[in-house]
C-alpha cells in the first residue's frame, strides 16, 4: 500500500514533513517513519501483547496507531511540539472512532523526551534521530534507572541513526546490537535508511 492508503486505512493524517527547524540545534526536525519500513520492522521484531513500546518524538502519532492496529501492541508517543501533539490527539480520536479498541493502549504524553518518566510497563523504545546525541543519552540513562527499579527485557530501536548515537550504542552503553534491518527500496540508495535493533544485556 501506499503512504496515503495507510493513513486512511487508520483513519488518520500523517504524510507531510515538518517545515523550517526547531529553534534549539538539541531537536530535530520531524518526518514520519515509511510505513513500508515499519511493517519490515514489526515483522522483525518479537513482540507481545505484554510489550509496550515508546516513540520519542512521535509527531503526529504514525508509528503508535501502526503498532497497534496491525500487531495489537500497547503505544506511548511521546511529542514536545504542541501542534504535533494535538494532531496526535485528533488522530486518536479518528483512530477509535473507526476501530474498536481500549483508547488507553495509545496515549500521547506532552512533553520533552528527558523529562519522560520511564514506566515499569514500557519496554521497547524508537528512535527517529529526534534530538542531539546529549538529549539521547540522558534517556538512555533515564531507561536504565527505570530496569534497576523493575528488571525486564529492554528493546532499543534506530531508525535512521546518526554516526553520534551508534557510536554511543557501540561504545558507552550496555546494550548489544542484535538486528540490522535495512528498508528495502532504500537503503541501496542511502544507507542510513535502516534499523538497528539494540538488546540490553544484564
Amino acid at each position: 500500500m501506499k503512504e496515503e492508503q495507510y493513513d486512511a486505512l487508520l483513519a488518520i493524517m500523517t504524510e507531510g514533513n515538518q517545515q523550517g527547524f526547531h529553534e534549539s540545534f538539541h531537536y530535530h526536525r520531524y518526518e514520519p517513519t515509511p510505513y513500508k519500513g515499519l511493517k519490515q520492522l514489526f515483522d522483525s521484531l518479537d513482540l507481545n501483547k505484554n510489550d509496550t513500546i515508546v516513540d520519542f518524538g512521535c509527531g503526529k502519532g504514525r508509528l503508535s496507531f501502526f503498532a497497534h492496529h496491525f500487531y495489537h501492541i500497547k503505544a506511548v508517543g511521546v511529542e514536545m511540539d504542541d501542534g504535533f501533539y494535538k494532531c496526535a490527539e485528533l488522530n486518536k480520536e479518528h483512530y477509535f472512532h473507526a476501530h474498536n479498541g481500549k483508547k488507553q493502549a495509545i496515549q500521547f504524553v506532552h512533553c520533552l523526551a528527558e523529562d519522560y518518566e520511564i514506566r515499569l510497563e514500557d519496554t521497547v523504545f524508537y528512535f527517529f534521530n529526534p534530538f542531539s546525541v546529549q538529549i539521547f543519552m540522558r534517556v538512555v540513562d533515564r531507561i536504565l534507572q527505570s530496569v534497576e527499579q523493575h528488571y525486564r527485557d529492554i528493546t532499543l530501536i534506530l531508525y535512521y541513526g546518526s554516526d553520534d548515537y551508534v557510536y554511543f550504542m557501540e561504545n558507552h552503553s550496555l546494550f548489544v546490537l542484535k538486528e540490522e534491518i535495512p528498508i528495502q527500496g532504500l537503503y541501496e540508495h542511502n544507507d542510513y535508511e535502516r534499523f538497528l535493533v539494540y538488546k540490553l544485556m544484564y
